[in-house]
Order: C-alpha cells, then sequence, then structure tokens
C-alpha cells in the first residue's frame, strides 16, 4: 500500500494552500480590515468564517463522500446535480474566476510599471496563459511544479509582506466604518463571500484528490485522510495571510485614505515601506497566487468535464485556456459586473449543499432533506442574484410603465412580491435565504421521520 511520505504530503498542503490563494484572497482582506478599523477582531473572525472554514467543510464534504461534486449532489438527482456542477465549473473557470486571474495579476502587479494600454494586457495575457497551459496539460507533477517550486517561492513573498505588516505599520488602527460599525461579525462574514473560496473548493476537491492519486495511493481510506490533511495545512496558511492582511488594511486608514480597493491599499504599504523593490514584490506576489489559481482551476475544469462530455482532458484545457484568453481581454471592470450577480445567486446553493452533506446522517432520505432546501434556496438566491445585477433598482421603474397599461394586476402581484421580500430578515443583507432555508430544513426533517423507510438511491457512501 502506497504512503505518501512527510514531505510530499507538505508540498500536498502547499499545493493546495497555493490553489485557493488567488488575487482576489490578497485584494479583499486589506479592504475589509481598514473598514473594519477597530473592529478587526470580530471583522476578522467573520471573515475566516467564510473565507476559510465553508471551503475546509466543502473539502472535508468532498473526501466523505469519495468523489466529485457528481457525488456530493447525487441525492438531487442527476439532472440537477449536473445543472448545478456545470454551473460552478463554467463560473469558477472559463467564464469569470480563471480570466479574472490575468486581468488582476496585470493590473496589479504589471499595470503600474508599464501601463494599462490594451495592448500590453494582451501581450500579458497571452505569455500568463501560455504558462497555465503548460502546467495543466501536465496534471499529475502538479504537486511537484506547484507544491514543491512555486508555492515555497509564493509563502517567503507573503511572509515577508504580512512580517512587514506587523512589524511596520503605517499608521494607528483607525474607527470602524460602513457596516462594520454596528455589525462588524456579520459584514466580515459577508466579505469572506468575495473570496468566492466554497464555490473554489468545490472545484479543487477532485484536484486535491487526483494528485494524491497520481502518487500512486489507492486506498479510499487515504486519499480521504490526506485530502483533509493537506486542507487543514492550506487553512492554517490562508489564515495567517488573511489576519496579516487584515491588519495592514487597519492600520492604513490614514495612509491610504484614498485607496477605493484593496489592491491599493497593497500599492500604497509597498511602495511606503519598500519603495520599488515592494512594488516588484507585489507583482510577484499576485502573479504567483493567480497563477496557481489558473492551473488549479482550469485542470479541475479538464478533469470534470472531460468526464462529463466524454472528450479528451488536453483538447478541453487548450479550449479552455483559449476562452478564458479572450474574455480576460474584456477588462477588470466588465468580468466583476458580469460575474456578481451569478456568483452571489451560486455561493448559497454551495453552503448548503455542503453544510446538508456534512449533517446527512441526521435523516433517514438525503433527497427526501436536500431537494426541498436546496429549491427554496435556489429561489431566494436568485432573487439575491437578480438585485446584485441592478434588476431590482429599476422596479419602480417598471411598476410604473405596467401600470400605464393593462398589467396592473401584474403590478399588484409584483409590488405584493417586493414588499414580502423586503419583510424577510436579513434581505438588506444578501442572505434572504438563510431563514426560508432553514425553516424547509426542518419541515423536511420532521416529514423524513414521519414517512420513515430507509435511505433514498443515490445517498453517498459515508467515509
Amino acid at each position: 500500500m502506497t504512503r505518501l511520505k512527510s514531505f510530499d504530503l507538505l508540498a500536498l498542503g502547499f499545493m493546495t494552500f497555493a490553489l485557493f490563494l488567488g488575487a482576489g484572497n490578497i485584494i479583499f482582506p486589506p479592504s475589509a480590515g481598514m473598514d473594519a478599523g477597530q473592529s478587526l477582531t470580530p471583522a476578522a473572525f467573520g471573515f475566516l468564517l467564510t473565507a476559510v472554514g465553508l471551503p475546509l467543510l466543502t473539502v472535508v464534504a468532498l473526501a466523505r463522500v469519495g468523489g466529485g461534486m457528481a457525488t456530493l449532489t447525487s441525492p438531487l438527482g442527476r439532472a440537477a446535480g449536473v445543472a448545478l456542477a456545470v454551473a460552478v465549473y463554467l463560473a469558477i473557470g472559463p467564464l469569470f474566476a480563471t480570466p479574472r486571474t490575468a486581468v488582476v495579476s496585470f493590473e496589479i502587479g504589471v499595470a503600474p510599471f508599464f501601463g494599462k494600454h490594451p495592448a500590453n494586457l494582451a501581450i500579458y495575457s497571452v505569455i500568463f496563459f501560455a504558462a497555465v497551459l503548460a502546467l495543466v496539460l501536465m496534471p499529475g507533477r502538479l504537486i511537484d511544479t506547484v507544491g514543491k517550486v512555486i508555492t515555497p517561492v509564493l509563502l517567503l513573498a507573503l511572509l515577508l509582506l504580512g512580517g512587514a505588516a506587523l512589524v511596520m505599520p503605517l499608521g494607528e488602527i483607525g474607527a470602524p466604518r460602513l457596516g462594520y460599525v454596528e455589525q462588524p461579525l456579520l459584514t466580515g462574514f459577508l466579505a469572506g463571500y468575495q473570496t468566492m473560496d466554497a464555490l473554489g473548493a468545490l472545484v479543487f476537491g477532485i484536484v486535491i484528490a487526483t494528485a494524491i492519486r497520481n502518487r500512486g495511493v489507492t486506498d479510499p481510506r487515504l486519499v480521504t485522510r490526506y485530502s483533509i490533511i493537506a486542507v487543514l495545512i492550506a487553512a492554517l496558511g490562508l489564515a495567517l495571510v488573511y489576519l496579516s492582511l487584515f491588519y495592514l488594511g487597519a492600520s492604513s486608514q490614514e495612509a491610504a485614505a484614498g485607496a477605493s480597493n484593496g489592491g491599493q491599499i497593497l500599492s500604497h504599504y509597498v511602495r511606503d515601506t519598500f519603495g520599488v523593490w515592494g512594488g516588484l514584490l507585489l507583482a510577484v506576489v499576485i502573479t504567483l497566487a493567480c497563477l496557481t489559481t489558473a492551473v488549479g482551476l482550469m485542470t479541475a475544469c479538464g478533469e470534470f468535464f472531460g468526464e462529463l462530455l466524454g472528450v479528451s482532458y488536453r483538447l478541453l484545457v487548450c479550449i479552455f485556456v483559449g476562452f478564458s484568453l479572450l474574455v480576460s481581454n474584456l477588462g477588470l471592470e466588465q468580468l466583476i459586473s458580469f460575474s456578481i450577480p451569478v456568483l452571489v445567486g451560486l455561493y448559497p446553493l454551495a453552503i448548503v449543499l455542503v453544510l446538508l452533506s456534512l449533517a446527512d446522517r441526521l435523516w433517514l432520505s438525503s433527497s427526501r432533506v436536500m431537494i426541498p432546501v436546496m429549491l427554496v434556496t435556489l429561489v431566494f438566491a436568485i432573487a439575491d442574484g437578480l438585485i446584485a445585477a441592478g434588476i431590482g433598482s429599476g422596479k419602480d421603474w417598471l411598476l410604473q410603465r405596467l401600470s400605464e397599461g393593462n398589467g396592473q394586476w401584474l403590478v399588484n402581484v409584483s409590488a405584493a412580491s417586493v414588499r414580502l421580500y423586503e419583510s424577510i430578515p436579513l434581505s438588506a443583507d444578501g442572505l434572504a435565504w438563510l431563514l426560508p432555508a432553514l425553516g424547509t430544513l426542518l419541515l423536511a426533517v420532521v416529514v423524513d421521520r414521519w414517512l420513515g423507510a430507509g435511505r433514498a438511491p443515490g445517498k453517498p457512501a459515508q467515509g
């Protein structure tokens, strides 16, 4: 029976850490820290719950069922499971997240030195995705190329940046602002959504397991154990990075007062602390973080769609990388505006799916519980996604146009629906799905116990 050596296991953990650590993971904590100010502790704790805790639980859930999303979603039925999996893989892969890795690394790591001209972005994106393609075409060497080579360099740069933030802060921690004044924990919890690591974990779970199997480990119990150890190492590394960057932002309120995002906060800090060399350090950190994330996303998408469609892995990753290259040249603002509504709609589904999968021993039939809860969550997640897309801001105009015609009945129904939605607790915070999902869960569990019978077909095997 093949077992991983301690060094290989550590490299696996480093690989997992690098897969999760994208540009968003470096940009959002300083921004949240700056707004949190003296509410740093509860805000950071809330942020860690969603940015570290949820991805950790997701990989554990995938390890328990011994497969990827198809196995995790099996209680929903094949059609619903495949639809959800396809949506997650496309959103976190070639449509949004992967192109964003190139654009963000360009704007933060390259544009300050060479300018933001579209031609520069085009040249950089070609080079960036050529490197991504070279790495994803040899997935069996992910541990060697990412875990043993790229990640140590990335960690060294992050340790230098995080250590400097603790030893040489730019100023005193300022007062909290925005939502951090009254609800620092909840606001930090919601800010952690922006890393999108819960969706990423659904994608990376199979990458981690595949990397372990490619090292000759065939025992499912060992694959599960090594996956959990790897994600624990990654979670510890991410938590340390987030906390140091939170402090960097909280102590930079005055020095980076004009900054509108975490990238500008980091730029202010490294410029004031390290000068030009600081800018080069930031460029290395961002580029390596984005590169490793893009490699993981493309590898996962190639594995998933290759199995789903019966198409060659190499052909698929070439198509996905080429598509990501084209989309990346739309620019960061367009990518973000397109992606936010989709991700806001998908995130609640991912959270509920993972939590229900981890608690499946509490009921008799996974299908009887998961299907209604996921369906209710989907309805409210779609509503949140539409609001994030700006549909809600135009509701008054739409109702006025309808009332001028023969659609008064539709006006009444729509107005009542809007009032009902807005009356739901936490709807203003983008959590309208939470209480309806919990209520549906309680009802589904009661029905499950009342109906009795055995576990429904499609119940995942327990790890």
